[in-house]
């Protein structure tokens, strides 16, 4: 059986970044009819808040994206105790003592001597006595794994064939002086316990991903399939760390963004698939890892609104018909009223603004050239209530009146009654009109 899993940390909120990996992990998942596991990494007791555990698992249900369990690595600890006693009975975690200031000291004198900045396993020679010294210092020992300094070769499912020299990376820490689990280790544990198969995550943890494939074998269990999409960059091939501020789900919700515009970018994006609108359905029965390439992909937001406007103006009535009646549109005039703004908004926000202008009447946008002809064309304008018919007849009076004829005609009078420019089609719009500023 499938099984993968989307593992955030609850100290933030989710980012487009983010989702790639829930996405993709989600995916596999429903394709093969497998388990998608939501694990929350909530180990750092300081940091995560149930706040964020709640905001991931909102925008989650935004998506689809809906979980077959939820998991918290806080309910696990006496689990990463076991394994960890294990490691240490077996020689494969050690203490060591080293200070930050020390670590950087020896990174720099290797780099000064052309060699990797690896640790140096100073913490295996120590003996009891030493570690008792210095304790009597201050100092607080922390783990480190011991790695099997060979090649750690797997095939990646985008990268294709990897290959690391163990003694090129040095020993993870797995757990602090503070006894927090860090991610390396917990995540293997983890991995192994409830039978994840494949795991999809960005490519800045292939070496992450070696020393875990050692660590998974230490206790025992069988390394999952593993893959690394590309990492996303703006539009302009920058980071998108730097602005990923802008970028949380939470914002691109808040903004307006359609959930299904932003599912069909983030399953297509760097596949060189055509990005349209789709179901997670008809997205997971034609994913595969194999389109995607190892380049940066880069992402615009830009991107999410013509998604955006084509999902919502395809919207069907009983869609939005709530939104709809909290604007304040009468029962009666729903349904025309949807049915004329549909086509002119990208945001379903924008029905408020279609709505005001009907109901309060818009800021007349009247040229210089156009002011005598607009009081003109006002004084010709019916009595409402207004009906399908109050256009053509209005503007044949006033082409009967001034001359005027075609774009001189009807703009003037469009930008005097909506305020705009462009929009629905003005037989449609007099019904719903209940004021005319322009009216003197």
């Amino acid at each position: 059986m499938t099984i993968t899993r989307f593992a955030p940390s609850p100290t933030g909120h989710i980012h487009v970044g983010n989702l790639r990996t829930a996405l993709f992990n989600y995916l596999i998942a429903r394709k093969a009819g497998g388990t998608f596991i939501l694990r929350l990494d909530d180990t750092d007791q300081e940091r995560s808040k149930q706040e964020y555990v709640d905001g991931i698992q909102r925008d989650l249900e935004w998506l689809g994206l809906h979980w077959d369990r939820v998991e918290r690595q806080s309910l696990r600890m006496d689990r990463y105790r076991a394994e960890a006693d294990a490691l240490r009975a077996s020689g494969r975690l050690y203490e060591v003592f080293e200070t930050p200031v020390e670590l950087d000291l020896k990174r720099k004198k290797l780099l000064n001597m052309g060699k990797p900045p690896v640790y140096d396993r100073t913490g295996l020679s120590l003996s009891d006595a030493d570690k008792d010294r210095l304790r009597a210092e201050g100092r607080e020992g922390y783990w480190r794994f011991l790695l099997d300094q060979n090649r750690i070769e797997w095939t990646d499912g985008i990268l294709g064939d990897i290959s690391i020299d163990a003694a090129s990376v040095s020993d993870p820490v797995l757990i602090r002086a503070d006894g927090q689990v860090l991610y390396t280790f917990a995540s293997s544990v983890d991995d192994t316990d409830m039978g994840v198969t494949h795991i999809v995550r960005g490519s800045d943890h292939v070496t992450n991903t070696a020393t875990q494939i050692q660590i998974i074998q230490a206790i025992g269990g069988t390394p999952p399939a593993f893959a690394h999409h590309s990492l996303l960059t703006g539009a302009k091939g920058e980071e998108l760390s730097k602005r990923i501020g802008a970028l949380s789900l939470k914002d691109l919700r808040e903004a307006g963004v359609a959930p299904e515009a932003l599912i069909a970018l983030m399953a297509r994006l760097g596949s060189g698939v055509p990005v349209g609108l789709a179901s997670l359905d008809e997205l997971a029965e034609a994913f595969d890892l194999g389109q995607f390439g190892a380049s940066p992909t880069k992402f615009d937001a830009e991107d999410l609104w013509p998604l955006t406007r084509e999902r919502n103006q395809a919207l069907p009535f009983a869609a939005v018909a709530d939104r709809i009646a909290a604007l304040g549109v009468p029962d009666d005039q729903a349904e025309r009223f949807w049915r004329v703004a549909s086509q002119n908004i990208t945001r379903l926000d924008d029905l408020g603004d279609w709505w005001r202008i009907f109901s309060e009447g818009a800021e007349p946008q009247i040229d210089p050239e156009d002011v005598d002809f607009i009081a003109q064309a006002m004084t010709l304008l019916p009595a409402g209530p207004f009906t399908d018919a109050t256009w053509g007849e209005w503007t044949a009076a006033v082409k009967e009146a001034t001359g005027r004829k075609g774009k001189g005609l009807f703009m003037p009078l469009r930008k005097a009654v909506t305020g705009q420019a462009h929009g629905p089609d003005m037989s449609d719009v007099m019904p719903l009109l209940q004021i005319v500023k322009a009216r003197p």
